[in-house]
């Protein structure tokens, strides 16, 4: 979703089931899911912080605030950022089922949908870790259309899930690591997941330069369409669990 610079993704399941992943910096995100749901439809199936910083976990407290939120997935990462202790005050008084995400996990959201947790492996809790080491990385498949989400990790974590996925990874879509940061996105994680699109969830003019020109570089290297929400807005895609078309 368009939400400035950060990261706000939703998928809808064929049955209805509805995920929310991030929620951007801030209460733009309304916005954009208004242009996604209809006014009566005021639940969230699950909603999923990938880490505690500030652009992807600034607007769930306004989407707490508007939707009745089911179920609630994130790690034990923490942040004394203002931000942080916002959201961890709207989710006590969200009475969703948490639940902690790591490595194994499947989130079955219907009939041969599924969201499946490749990364944290293991529980990183506290306010000392690095939290882009920390995202939570997810693979979405519905039949034969792949979407993997990277959060804002970095291309250590790409690597390493390669290794743990035995480079067994094939994806048509693939949410770029970080914004388009140079330090997310490796010629591995390209060269091995092999996506037919690159999404980048970037805000118009932001002060870190993202995406970044050898990213960018990169991604025409491997022949990779490129979309970002700076240019695009909202971006959809819509499977029919065989064939992905981008919706225009």
């Amino acid at each position: 979703m368009d939400i400035g610079q950060g990261d706000a993704i939703f998928i809808e399941a064929p049955n209805g089931n509805q995920v929310l992943i991030d929620g951007g910096p801030d209460n733009k995100v309304l916005r954009s899911l208004s242009k996604i749901l209809p006014f009566y439809d005021r639940t969230i199936d699950f909603v999923i912080a990938t880490h505690p910083d500030c652009d992807h976990i600034g607007g769930l407290p306004a989407v707490f605030k508007r939707y009745k939120v089911l179920n609630l997935g994130s790690t034990k990462v923490s942040s004394d950022a203002l931000c942080s202790k916002e959201y961890k005050k709207a989710i006590q008084k969200e009475d969703a089922q948490q639940i902690l995400l790591k490595r194994g996990m499947n989130i079955s959201l219907g009939s041969e949908v599924n969201l499946e947790v490749l990364f944290p492996d293991r529980v990183f809790s506290g306010n000392g870790i690095d939290p882009n080491v920390a995202s939570v990385v997810l693979l979405l498949n519905y039949g034969k259309s792949d979407f993997l989400l990277t959060a804002d990790a970095p291309k250590k974590i790409e690597k390493y899930i390669l290794l743990l996925e035995n480079g067994d990874i094939d994806v048509d879509v693939l949410k770029l690591g970080h914004h388009g940061s140079k330090t997310s996105t490796s010629n591995a994680l390209l060269g091995f997941v092999s996506p037919n699109y690159a999404v980048i969830s970037v805000g118009e003019d932001n002060s870190y330069n993202h995406p970044h020109k050898e990213v960018l570089r990169k991604l025409d290297d491997f022949g990779i369409d490129v979309l970002q929400t700076k240019n695009l807005g909202n971006i959809t895609f819509k499977s029919n669990g065989k064939e992905i078309e981008l919706v225009k």
